[in-house]
C-alpha cells in the first residue's frame, strides 16, 4: 500500500485564494503599524484646532475690554474706596495686578522680558507667597488644594482647557467672576471676565495656594 499522502495547506486551497489571504495579512499588519501615527496625526490635528479657536478668541478681545475701565473714574473711584486696593504687604492678587499691560513671551517669566501664562503666576507667587510654583500650568494644577468654583476666593488660582488639553492656561481669580492672567503673543497681561462664554465653556478647576510666608491673597 503506498504510504499515506497529507496534502498541505496550500495544495488544499488555491494558489489565486493562498494568495490573497497572504495579501490580506500583509495589510492587516501595516494597518496595526500605522494606528499609531494615525492617533497622533489625528491628536495634532485636533490640538490646532483648539489653537486655531483660542487665537480667534483672543485675537479678538487683543485690546482688553476692560481697559476702558481699568482707565476709568469709576475704576479709580472703586480704587479709592478698597474694592481692587492692596495692603502694603505683597500679596499674591496685587503682585499680578502691578503687571498690567506687560507683554506677552511665551516661556517669559519675568516682567522684564514678559510673561506667558504659568510665568506670570510663578513669578507672583515666589514674590509675594515665598512659594517656588512649577513652570507648567498643569504642573501648578497639582498644587495646593482643590477648589470648587461656587468657593472661589480672591488669590485661587484658576484653569482652563485652551489647548486641548485640561489645564492648559492658568490665571488669578480677582472676586466678582474676574481674572487676571498673561494670554497669548501679541496681547498683554489683562483682566477677563470668567461668565464670557469662551471662557465660562473652557474652565476647569481651581487651586487655593498655602503661602510660606504671612502674605494674604
Amino acid at each position: 500500500m503506498p504510504p499515506h499522502y497529507t496534502p498541505s495547506i496550500p495544495t488544499l486551497i488555491p494558489r489565486s485564494l493562498w494568495r490573497a489571504g497572504k495579501i490580506l495579512l500583509l495589510a492587516s499588519a501595516l494597518a496595526l503599524t500605522g494606528c499609531a501615527a494615525n492617533q497622533n496625526a489625528q491628536q495634532q490635528a485636533e490640538n490646532s484646532a483648539h489653537l486655531f479657536i483660542r487665537d480667534s478668541y483672543l485675537s479678538k478681545t487683543k485690546s482688553d475690554p476692560l481697559g476702558a475701565y481699568l482707565a476709568s473714574r469709576d475704576f479709580n473711584r472703586a480704587l479709592a474706596g478698597g474694592a481692587y486696593s492692596e495692603p502694603r504687604t505683597p500679596t499674591l492678587v496685587g503682585t499680578a495686578l502691578g503687571f498690567l499691560g506687560v507683554k506677552y513671551k511665551y516661556g517669559g517669566e519675568s516682567p522684564n522680558t514678559g510673561f506667558d501664562c504659568s510665568g506670570l503666576v510663578s513669578y507672583a507667587a515666589e514674590k509675594s507667597l515665598g512659594l517656588k510654583l512649577p513652570r507648567r500650568s498643569a504642573d501648578i494644577a497639582r498644587q495646593g488644594i482643590s477648589v470648587k468654583r461656587s468657593e472661589l476666593k480672591r488669590g485661587d488660582l484658576v484653569f482652563f482647557n485652551t489647548r486641548g488639553s485640561r489645564f492648559s492656561h492658568v490665571g488669578i481669580y480677582l472676586g466678582d467672576h474676574k481674572f487676571v492672567h498673561a494670554p497669548r503673543t501679541g496681547a498683554v497681561v489683562r483682566i477677563e471676565d470668567m461668565n464670557i462664554a469662551y471662557w465660562k465653556k473652557r474652565y476647569n478647576g481651581a487651586r487655593r495656594l498655602v503661602a510660606t510666608n504671612t502674605a494674604s491673597k
